[in-house]
């Protein structure tokens, strides 16, 4: 099919919410807290990418995810890289993303142990808007009081390395090995290519672009497949309606119609932007 409007599955989660965002209804006071929705399509294994909201209301663990290699090693398909666009913050709200200083391994194991990784890691102030890529290794940490769209490899396969007391399972050994002991280091972010798009990850694992409103040709080479995710507006493409809050996958040669207020991510696999 040229288009598809993908389903939703609501995942609950301890630091989750009962407040979520415009366009998801919240879940009832005396149900468990909702943390993410993701956007599944109807055969939820194959793609290589996923598309999530993240609703936090409590720190997320201390966490990483394996490379391809180290995934495959593993019995796994592939790694996860992954990136945030933040769409609501609280005032404080944070992320951290790599150690303050190197790191060896050892060091890492001990201090998530004794708790004190969580002060040696870098905890940088985010606010609506706000773009961060997390390439597979790197050590983080999600903060409270957020609202964020993931786009990443579909993989959920998760390495928690500190968990702030919570009875959850750690994987210290897996975590450890595949860490980047490094301190985070941002890619190049290309930026805007033309009036209304702007490149936000250009490889090596997929491409992602911000598109402003208005109506433009889509065309995927065979066999790619794109993700449109709607931040604000509403419109058609390939015959399918959408909106903010939704998430549509195209094939082919498309022509996109979107009002003029919205406000768009457009994700595809490769190293490198088409058109």
């Amino acid at each position: 099919m040229p288009a598809t409007l993908l389903a939703t599955k609501r995942v609950e989660k301890v630091w989750g919410r009962h407040r979520l965002f415009p366009g998801f209804p919240d879940p009832a006071p005396d149900a468990e807290p909702i943390g993410e929705v993701w956007f599944q399509s109807p055969h939820p294994e194959e793609p290589d990418m996923l598309v999530k909201y993240l609703f936090t209301s409590e720190k997320l663990s201390v966490q990483d995810h394996p490379s391809d290699e180290e995934a495959q090693k593993r019995g796994l398909p592939r790694g996860k890289d992954e990136c945030w666009l933040v769409l609501d913050a609280q005032p404080n709200s944070t992320i951290a993303i790599g150690p303050k200083a190197p790191m060896t391994a050892d060091e890492l194991r001990a201090s998530a142990l004794d708790g004190s990784i969580e002060d040696k890691l870098h905890w940088q102030k985010v606010k609506a808007g706000d773009f961060i890529y997390s390439h597979s290794g790197v050590i983080h940490a999600i903060g409270a009081g957020l609202t964020i769209i993931e786009v990443q490899q579909n993989s959920d396969t998760t390495y928690r390395l500190y968990d702030y007391g919570r009875p959850r399972e750690l994987h210290l050994d897996d975590g450890v090995a595949v860490a980047d002991l490094n301190p985070y280091v941002a890619p190049p972010m290309p930026g805007e290519v033309a009036p209304g798009r702007t490149i936000l990850v250009e490889g090596p694992k997929f491409v992602l672009e911000r598109w402003g409103g208005g109506d433009r040709d889509i065309a995927l080479p065979e066999g790619r497949i794109g993700w449109l995710v709607p931040i604000r507006g509403e419109g058609v493409v390939g015959g399918v309606a959408w909106k903010a809050g939704e998430c549509v996958t195209v094939e082919g040669a498309e022509r996109l119609h979107a009002s003029a207020d919205a406000d768009m991510l457009f994700g595809y696999t490769g190293t490198t932007r088409i058109g």
